[in-house]
């Protein structure tokens, strides 16, 4: 089994205001091994960047219409004119609202779609290969 990781850094927006917003590196990762998840870190001012961890599928659903409901929410929407797909995060730590390029994201979950197939992800476990092992024995 191979574990290929599909990467991309981009700036984002962290909104603070309908006025306000200051630019956040991230960067986004897929793991061919963890295929239904997607992982963000966002390298804020602080030793450690802040990752978040959230289904692939609410990504690839939320560049097309809103969705998601609870700690993850993603939307398109246009912001000066240009495609963007925001992002709401909650924790118990606070909240967050997020902007990213639209363009760079569906390209990256493009790479993420060819690494893994919809639909295919469970033969990426190896519980198959596990459970033929298991039951040799």
């Amino acid at each position: 089994m191979h574990h290929n990781v599909v990467e991309r850094e981009l700036e984002m927006k962290l909104i603070l205001s309908p006025e306000r917003s200051v630019p956040v590196p991230a960067r986004l990762t897929y793991r061919c091994d963890d295929p239904y998840a997607i992982h963000i870190g966002f390298h804020i001012n602080s030793e450690h960047p802040v990752n978040w961890t959230f289904a692939r599928e609410l990504l690839v659903e939320g560049v097309f219409r809103p969705c998601g409901q609870g700690d993850v929410r993603v939307w398109p929407t246009k912001a000066d004119g240009r495609s963007v797909v925001l992002m709401g995060l909650s924790s118990p730590d606070g909240d967050a609202l997020l902007e990213a390029p639209a363009a760079q994201v569906s390209a990256w979950l493009e790479r993420t779609l060819r690494a893994v197939a919809p639909g295919t992800e469970g033969g990426q476990l190896g519980i198959d290969d596990a459970l033929d092992q298991l039951l040799a024995r």
